[in-house]
């Protein structure tokens, strides 16, 4: 078996929070030949198998029983190019921003509002992330996945895997489908996104006047650093909080009590509200208790400032639900899977 398994291994270098908890048996995954290998195994052993990427969206409140595998692939191929529009591919343990970059790097656009997310390729479609007005959904042409309960591989089109707001097929149907690579329709013409007021304003402080997909990029990334904190040196989830949609009477009852509320209408006559603003008018912005916390400058984010553990970090969240239900009458769904 070429599968490298460690025994009683650590994952506090696995999860960006940084929890300190251990997995029974923990193996990386470089190719398809591994995977197949560590599902075989983990059948014959009667484990169970967790599938990780970079650890950005993951809190974990314990030890771990089970072979943890950490998709580590690599590789980044042209698959098609007409001049315009370009397909490309990358496997699954590809680092997000390092491929952003890299496309940016090819005279590519597409990708550059979803600069400096933490994660990696394979990750990307199962929460469809999104940032300043793109998501995955808008890019996204293809992807290859391992059904894990027949073995077989499959293709998905963009109408087969379901997206919604940080929603996938592959998140409703958690155990079953394991992202192997994934491909992108990008553009050798810019075609730049920049309504999200942050992001002109930004590339206006900078002295842009003409800016390119790697300016927006730049310009996003200095945005992002400011706003969230890095995990290598706090450790954090990055938003932990889904932005709620609720139903525009909801929205309209709760503007004449806070006339600064924040939402956004949506296509369905419902009305997303910015769950930063909601925990922040409550007060949980810089609250502190041990070492879990929430982030003194972006509210949206929990913290580990040392040694928080993954259950105090996760009965921090439960609080905050907790309380903004019972002020504003809206119901917070956590983003990061909970193990």
């Amino acid at each position: 078996m070429s599968l490298q398994l460690q025994i009683n291994a650590s994952l506090k270098p696995f999860n960006s929070f940084g929890v300190d908890v251990r997995a029974s048996l923990f193996a990386q995954a470089r190719s398809d030949t591994d995977v197949h290998e560590a599902l075989l195994y983990a059948a014959e052993q009667k484990l169970p198998l967790l599938v990780i990427g970079g650890g950005s969206n993951l809190l974990l409140t314990g030890d771990v029983q089970a072979l943890v595998l950490q998709m580590a692939s690599r590789g980044i191929r042209l698959l098609e190019d007409d001049g315009e529009r370009v397909v490309v591919e990358a496997e699954a343990g590809e680092v997000w921003h390092a491929f952003v970059l890299w496309t940016l790097e090819q005279g590519l656009s597409g990708l550059e509002n979803l600069s400096l997310i933490p994660g990696t390729v394979g990750a990307a479609p199962m929460q469809n992330i999104g940032a300043y007005g793109v998501e995955i959904k808008d890019v996204f042409a293809g992807l290859t996945a391992l059904d894990r309960h027949t073995g077989e591989l499959r293709e998905f089109e963009l109408a087969e895997c379901n997206f919604g707001y940080r929603d996938s097929v592959f998140k409703q149907h958690p155990g079953r489908w394991l992202i192997l690579r994934v491909r992108f329709a990008l553009s050798r013409a810019a075609h730049l996104h920049l309504e999200y007021g942050p992001v002109r304003q930004r590339l206006s402080e900078q002295g842009v006047e003409h800016p390119t997909a790697s300016d927006v990029s730049r310009a996003i990334s200095s945005i992002r650093s400011e706003k969230l904190p890095d995990p290598a040196v706090l450790g954090n989830a990055g938003s932990f909080f889904k932005n709620p949609v609720v139903p525009a009477l909801l929205a309209a009852e709760l503007k004449l009590v806070y006339p600064g509320l924040i939402g956004y209408p949506q296509p369905d006559g419902q009305v997303k509200l910015a769950a930063g603003w909601l925990i922040e008018t409550a007060g949980w912005k810089g609250f502190r208790e041990a070492d879990a916390g929430v982030h003194r400058l972006q509210s949206l984010v929990l913290v580990n400032y040392g040694s928080a553990t993954g259950v105090q970090l996760l009965a921090l969240a439960h609080r905050i639900q907790v309380d903004i239900e019972q002020r504003f009458g809206v119901q917070l769904e956590m983003e990061p899977n909970v193990y």
